[in-house]
């Protein structure tokens, strides 16, 4: 039934020797794309005071307090704890891959007392055998060792597969670190553009109180129409009803902002109460090709490492076409007399072990194990394809979005000159007595609409460059070109 033992050793010295491994070897994928970005001319043409840093980009905002909040964010985001803490089981399964490829020993060492039944047949037997002592004891000392040959690399292709998928968790920790710095800065924004939409609302809420104090006043002296009173009253009261609504989103935001921080809502609130102004967005100091954001972007480089443990798989499952070899040795001391003997020369015991394990009758369950891990390769390079598709899609929008809201903010600007020039203006033509309160009204609402809508482009042009920098990479060192590789790079996880 087994070979020759000489055959035996010839086929185990050839597999270690060659170092044979089933199954396909890994080729990083291409995918076609441009050589550059739709959107980079219009991101270049942007007139900006400074540029930015990919790798502390939250600093060229020029915002202290931006800059504290991601540092501490960084430190303290629970979810960037649970990433760390994925880094860390996938390196123990690593850990455990590699020493599948090693030889295993153990020690064990019995001591057991017995008290032998004279009712069953065993025990009637050994009671008619003249002295049988019903008590027995017995005492034994081993060390054994076994180990798997990997002679066609299942087991290299099982440590492949752990080493892709702890370099995968390694960049996964640091794309949730990228996400969070980018989350902790846009809702940092929104607040402050909230902020600044509650001043407007204010101020507009005290220019109707002063407005309505004026009409009240004419409207005493019989001057004024009741029905004037009554619009200037609905007027005033509009404005108001804007506030709480503005309100409610500022208290969710600072709420958003202590949660990614990691602490409970409230503990930063008195250090964001005071208003200041929406940061300016930076320029992109280099954005780059869209080839160097795949390399860039660590959610790309983990969707890459998934792809490369799918591919070391199939060779794990091909492997079981083949005999499995091990070696197994015994080293040990058994005796049942008394514990005195138990090292001595006659209660010594040795046996040496070569095992063979071969799925021979069971190819068409190996067949679907195979197809199964073929199909999950497809899948991963698939995810993989589509993960750059729209990491590119998300590096255009925010690009647009940038460059449109910034053009917005432009316009706004120049409106809301001439809606001040316009309200001012309708004021003074009322208190001639020339147009009617209609009309300082309808200019008061459109310059209140006008201030805004400026604050939301503002906003919106801030978190727009937060969403640039996000979506290119930025806010870590990257791997050098051409290399998927994290382990040079894990001071920027947490290795809690």
């Amino acid at each position: 039934m087994f070979a020759h033992p000489r055959c035996l050793a010839l086929l185990l010295s050839v597999g270690v020797l060659t170092g044979c491994a089933a199954g396909p070897d890994y080729r990083s994928p291409e995918i076609a794309l441009s050589s550059t970005f739709l959107g980079r001319e219009a991101i270049d043409h942007r007139q900006v005071q400074h540029k930015a840093d990919l790798t502390i980009w939250w600093a060229a905002f020029d915002d202290p307090l931006l800059t504290r909040f991601v540092s501490l964010a960084l430190e303290q985001n629970l979810d960037i704890a649970q990433a760390a803490a994925r880094v860390a089981q996938s390196r123990a399964s690593l850990r455990y891959a590699d020493a599948a490829l090693l030889p295993a020993a153990n020690v064990s060492i019995t001591a057991a007392k017995a008290y032998q039944s004279v009712e069953t047949p065993l025990g009637q037997v050994l009671n008619a055998t003249p002295g049988f002592d019903r008590s027995g004891s017995s005492y034994k000392a081993n060390l054994g060792a076994s180990w798997e040959i990997d002679v066609f690399g299942g087991l290299r292709r099982g440590r492949e597969a752990a080493r892709a998928e702890y370099e995968a968790s390694e960049a996964g920790a640091v794309a949730k670190r990228l996400a969070v710095a980018a989350q902790t800065a846009d809702v940092y924004v929104t607040i402050r553009g909230l902020q600044a939409r509650i001043a407007i609302a204010r101020q507009q809420v005290e220019t109707r109180r002063q407005l309505l104090a004026m009409v009240r006043l004419q409207y005493q002296k019989g001057i004024a129409a009741e029905l004037q009173m009554n619009q200037a009253v609905g007027s005033l009261t509009q404005a108001e009803a804007q506030i709480p609504v503005l309100e409610a989103g500022l208290d969710s935001a600072m709420n958003a902002l202590d949660v990614l921080l990691g602490v409970q809502p409230g503990t930063y609130r008195a250090e964001l109460a005071p208003v200041a102004p929406v940061p300016v967005a930076p320029g992109l100091a280099e954005t780059g090709t869209p080839a160097e954001m795949i390399r860039r972007r660590p959610d790309l480089i983990a969707a890459e490492r998934r792809l490369a443990a799918a591919t070391a798989r199939i060779g794990v499952a091909v492997s079981e076409y083949y005999p499995k070899f091990s070696l197994a040795a015994l080293l040990g001391s058994a005796t049942a007399i008394a514990s005195g003997n138990l090292f001595t020369a006659a209660a010594s015991q040795a046996q040496g072990v070569l095992g063979l394990r071969w799925r021979l009758f069971d190819f068409g369950r190996v067949d679907a194990q195979i197809a199964a891990a073929r199909g999950q390769e497809a899948e991963a390079l698939a995810a993989w394809r589509l993960a750059v598709l729209r990491a590119a899609e998300d590096v255009e929008n925010a690009f647009s979005a940038l460059v449109k809201r910034e053009a917005q903010v432009g316009i706004l600007t120049r409106g809301e000159s001439s809606l001040a020039r316009a309200r001012e203006n309708s004021l003074a033509a009322y208190q001639g007595g020339v147009v009617s309160l209609i009309e300082v009204l309808d200019a008061d609402s459109n310059l209140l609409q006008a201030r805004d809508a400026k604050a939301q482009a503002q906003t919106e042009a801030a978190r727009a460059a937060i969403a640039s920098f996000r979506a290119l990479g930025g806010g870590w060192d990257a791997p050098h070109a051409g290399s998927n590789r994290l382990s040079s790079h894990l001071s920027t996880t947490d290795r809690r």
